[in-house]
C-alpha cells in the first residue's frame, strides 16, 4: 500500500470497533452520520484503490492512485478527525503518485490490434433500399430481440457462410478490433462465430462522459439493449476491471440468471462493483429478455433501483435471485 491508503486504513481502524467481511470490506460505525449499526464500509481494492460507503446515509468517497483527492474524500478525512495539514500532505502525495501512476496505467492497459470483418460486410442500413432475401431472417431476428438499426452499427454480408448471421463489430478507440457473428436459424453451424481478443470490453467507446453509471452485462446483445458494456462471458478479467474503472463511473453488473451467475457476482464484489439483480418477470433470464418484455426505459429503471454495493446485501440477494436456476 501507499502513504494515502495506509493513513486512511489507520484512521478508519483507530478507536473504532471494526470487523472484516469475507469479501474484504472492513465495517464499522460510519463517522459521517449518527450510525450505531456498523453501516460504514471501507475497502482497499487491487491497485490500492480505496472506497468508503455509508449504507446508513449513502455518503460515498473513493480514491485511487493516479487521481487527485476529491472533495468527498477530503470530507471523509475530516470525519476521521484528520487535521487540515495532514489532508494537505496527503493531497500533495496524490499529485506525486499521479505521474508515476500514469506510466503504470499505460503499462497495465491491454492493447488491441485492428481486425477485419467478414468479406463484403457492410452496415445493414446500406442494404435497406433493396433488401436481399437472405437478409430478411436477420432483420426479423433483430425485431424479435427488440434491436433497432440505429441502436448499434450492425453489419451483414451477402457472402455464403456468413449471410445467415448478424455481425456485431467490436470497436476500441473507434477502431474495429474484432466482432461476433450470431447465426440466425437452426442449421448445424455454431451459433456464434467470434473474433475476440483477450481482456476486451465491448461498447466502451459509447459510454458518454456525462453518464453516472456504466451497466455491465455478459453478452453484447444485452449490452446494446441498454447501451452498456459487456465482458463477453461470465468471468471478469483484471484488465477488464481496469478498463472499466478508467471511465470513472459507478460500475453496475447485471448478471445472467444462470449457473455461472453466482461466481460472476462474487467476482464483482471483489472488484468493488455494484450489482443489480432486479425482480425480473417470469421467464426473464437476462437484460435483453427484460427489454423485450418490459421495454428499455422500464428495464433501466429496474436495474438502477435494484443496484446494491454492500457485499452482504449483494450476497443475500444473490441467494434469492439464483434460487430457482435449473
Amino acid at each position: 500500500m501507499n502513504l494515502i491508503t495506509d493513513t486512511l486504513m489507520m484512521y478508519w481502524q483507530s478507536g473504532r470497533r471494526t470487523k472484516k467481511t469475507p469479501s474484504g470490506w472492513i465495517t464499522g460505525n460510519a463517522p459521517c452520520c449518527q450510525d450505531t449499526r456498523y453501516r460504514g464500509g471501507f475497502i482497499v481494492n487491487d491497485g490500492d484503490a480505496v472506497t468508503f460507503h455509508c449504507f446508513n446515509c449513502s455518503f460515498k468517497a473513493s480514491w485511487q492512485p493516479g487521481r487527485h483527492i476529491s472533495k468527498n474524500m477530503k470530507d471523509f478525512m475530516r470525519y476521521l478527525h484528520m487535521s487540515d495539514s495532514e489532508i494537505s500532505k496527503l493531497s500533495l502525495e496524490a499529485f506525486r503518485l499521479e505521474a508515476s501512476e500514469t506510466l503504470r496505467e499505460e503499462l497495465m492497459l491491454p492493447t488491441f490490434e485492428n481486425r477485419t470483418l467478414p468479406i463484403d460486410a457492410a452496415l445493414i442500413s446500406s442494404f435497406l433500399d433493396n433488401i436481399p432475401k437472405p437478409l430478411m431472417p436477420v432483420l426479423e431476428y433483430m425485431a424479435e430481440r427488440n434491436l433497432c438499426i440505429d441502436d448499434y452499427p450492425f453489419h451483414w454480408t451477402p457472402k455464403s457462410g456468413f449471410n445467415d448471421r448478424l455481425i456485431i463489430p467490436y470497436y476500441y478507440e473507434k477502431r474495429i478490433v474484432g466482432y461476433t457473428a450470431r447465426r440466425i436459424g437452426s442449421n448445424k453451424n455454431p451459433r456464434y462465430f467470434s473474433e475476440q481478443q483477450p481482456n476486451f470490453v465491448f461498447n466502451l467507446d459509447r459510454q458518454l462522459y456525462e453518464r453516472k453509471f456504466v451497466i455491465v452485462c455478459e453478452g453484447p446483445i444485452d449490452a446494446i439493449s441498454v447501451d452498456g458494456c459487456a465482458i463477453l462471458g461470465s468471468q471478469i478479467k483484471d484488465k477488464q476491471d481496469w478498463l472499466l474503472k478508467r471511465l470513472n463511473k459507478e460500475i453496475i453488473l447485471v448478471p445472467d440468471r444462470d449457473h455461472e451467475g453466482p461466481a460472476t457476482v462474487e467476482q464483482a464484489i471483489e472488484y468493488g462493483w455494484s450489482v443489480s439483480m432486479p425482480d425480473w418477470p417470469e421467464g426473464v433470464k437476462d437484460v435483453n429478455d427484460a427489454v423485450i418484455k418490459l421495454g428499455r426505459l422500464a428495464t433501466l429503471w429496474l436495474i438502477i433501483n435494484a443496484k446494491q454495493n454492500y457485499a452482504l446485501k449483494i450476497q443475500l440477494r444473490a441467494k434469492q435471485f439464483f434460487k430457482e436456476v435449473k
